[in-house]
């Protein structure tokens, strides 16, 4: 039989970018009440368009939020079809006055990914069954029948739109692959054990959370973002420090540093700017 390859599948879907921006307020109180409407205005029209994307429909695909911290004070986070497409976004917004006024803090690339461990075990074992040798042109098809399927069952999941949550929490991570303890050189059936075990948690907070898993390597600095949007944050809490008492967060996972924001309504950024959420 031969031997099953020890990468997963995954799916890959819509291209997402966080920015998270300081804004100059001292610039900002410098200027007339009339260079604030005005900045404010195209500003406004500018993100209701990037909000609506470049398709029809309601989705929302870029999502405006007030950060709370000292990490940055505005965050926004972009869906799109294409990395190229959101280069498009960041370039737009580049060329607006509003933009002169904020400081880049922080910004994560990475892509809607769906892991298969299961559909993997079993793709792979069948191809192995009938001895078809790894990657050949017959295993490949196989392969592609697989995901093809796939692709066709999680569509909605492949490319989601900005749930419509009060709040929202970001922060990207890794597995780790020390001397001591590596993630990737756990057994197939091992990772798949514990990825199953770690996302019956994730299920039981569905009614409440909203999470979208993007992955990054070879994109960003981290190996995957983690996405979670609620209407109530004391949730972000409850989730994730149910977690760390999960094998595959208590043992293998880094964590990055954690970006939360209120929805900012971008029809609401001039009230904003004024000092108030509403």
């Amino acid at each position: 039989m031969a031997e099953s390859p020890a990468v997963p599948l995954t799916l890959e879907g819509s291209s997402i970018l966080h920015q998270i921006f300081r804004f100059n307020w001292k610039a900002w109180r410098a200027l007339s009440a009339a260079e604030h409407e005005r900045i404010v205005k195209a500003a406004t029209s500018k993100l209701k368009d990037l909000a609506k994307g470049p398709t029809e429909g309601p989705a929302v695909q870029t999502a405006l939020f007030s950060q709370l911290g000292h990490k940055g004070d505005l965050m926004l986070i972009h869906v799109r079809d294409s990395v190229e497409a959101l280069n498009r976004v960041e370039l737009q917004l580049a060329q607006t006055e509003l933009y002169d006024f904020l400081e880049p803090t922080y910004s994560y690339l990475s892509v809607v990914e769906l892991g298969l461990y299961e559909s993997s075990a079993k793709t792979y074992s069948a191809l192995a069954a009938r001895d078809i040798v790894p990657h050949s042109p017959e295993w490949n098809a196989g392969i592609k029948e697989t995901l093809d399927r796939q692709v066709a069952a999680m569509t909605s999941r492949l490319h989601p739109s900005i749930p419509d949550a009060k709040y929202a929490c970001f922060y990207p991570m890794d597995r780790k692959r020390g001397e001591e303890v590596n993630w990737y050189q756990e057994s197939m059936a091992d990772r798949q054990r514990m990825m199953h075990e770690h996302g019956l948690i994730g299920r039981r907070y569905a009614d409440e959370v909203r999470q979208i898993i993007t992955g990054s390597i070879g994109l960003d600095d981290w190996e995957w973002g983690v996405d979670l949007f609620a209407n109530d944050p004391v949730v972000f809490k409850r989730l994730i420090y149910e977690m760390r008492f999960d094998e595959v967060s208590a043992k293998y996972a880094l964590f990055g540093s954690f970006y939360v924001g209120v929805r900012l309504p971008i029809e609401n950024l001039a009230t904003w700017l004024s000092g108030t959420l509403t």
